[in-house]
């Protein structure tokens, strides 16, 4: 398979993907923060395949972590 991120579509004997990235969110873990995106954008996105996590990070606030983030590419097949 070729993988081609940043929105463009991949293409493989199964079909052809879109791949969108996205960031979830959580105030608990970074486990949650993935779940929650992937939870959310299922809400409008159907079709998902797979979710790839590409990087965490977390908001500090007065030396606190406030909120846990995970940037996400979520990989849909297109339906035809």
């Amino acid at each position: 398979m070729v993988l081609v991120i940043n929105y463009l579509e991949v293409f493989d004997k199964m079909g052809i993907y879109k791949i969108i990235d996205i960031v979830g969110t959580s105030t608990k873990s970074f486990s949650d923060a993935s779940k929650n995106g992937v939870m959310e954008a299922a809400k409008t996105v159907k079709n998902i395949r797979r979710a790839e996590v590409r990087k965490f990070d977390m908001k500090i606030v007065d030396d606190k972590v406030v909120q846990y983030r995970a940037e996400l590419n979520i990989a849909f097949e297109i339906e035809r």
